[in-house]
């Protein structure tokens, strides 16, 4: 692990430190029927009368925090990977966008109206609201936002392997057909 892999994940660590010291509520206003609403981010242990933890977003937050670190480890190596490549230049780009992405699917989550708030299995959009705003009104779609990192970690990864540089590993030809001709008499060592 090199100086910049050590910081990053010191900045990962501190980010998932924040987060769970100051975690996402819900309020439960009787007036409203008791349909929970995303009531903002309040200090562990503080939150006010009627208030509920929203553990899908705060798992949300820990698994981008997570993903993150992971994006920057890769991003900050020096030398080659572990399959003996280094990550190539349309590598890098998916990894910085699919960072990119991922703070911002949690800063715009999709929330629904409470007046639309139903037990039906999928629930209704109202739109993607900037997460600091006040949305008294409304609720967290977490089904949703499930469905949209899953979705980037997907793309990510096809791009990921799009773009993975498919050069050979610095092999002659001679020293290929030496390598797999001792593999084949392990194989025949084993199976006789």
């Amino acid at each position: 692990m090199n100086r910049q892999q050590a910081i990053a994940l010191c900045i990962a660590a501190a980010n998932l430190a924040l987060a769970l010291a100051f975690p996402p509520y819900d309020f439960i206003s009787l007036a409203q029927g008791s349909v929970p609403t995303f009531g903002g981010f309040h200090f562990y242990g503080s939150a006010p009368a009627n208030a509920l933890l929203n553990r899908n977003f705060l798992t949300l937050e820990g698994i981008v925090v997570l993903i993150n670190a992971g994006i920057a480890w890769l991003l900050l190596r020096d030398g080659v990977t572990c399959a003996g490549r280094r990550i190539s230049r349309g590598q890098r780009g998916v990894l910085w966008l699919m960072a990119f992405n991922l703070v911002l699917i949690l800063l715009f989550p999709p929330f629904e109206n409470y007046y639309a708030v139903t037990k039906a299995a999928l629930p209704s959009f109202d739109g993607f609201y900037f997460l600091f705003d006040d949305n008294a009104q409304r609720q967290i779609v977490a089904t949703l936002l499930y469905i949209e990192v899953a979705l980037v970690l997907i793309n990510g990864g096809l791009l990921w392997l799009l773009f993975a540089d498919r050069r050979g590993t610095g092999l002659s030809a001679e020293e290929k057909r030496a390598l797999a001709e001792s593999l084949r008499a392990q194989q025949r060592k084993k199976a006789g």
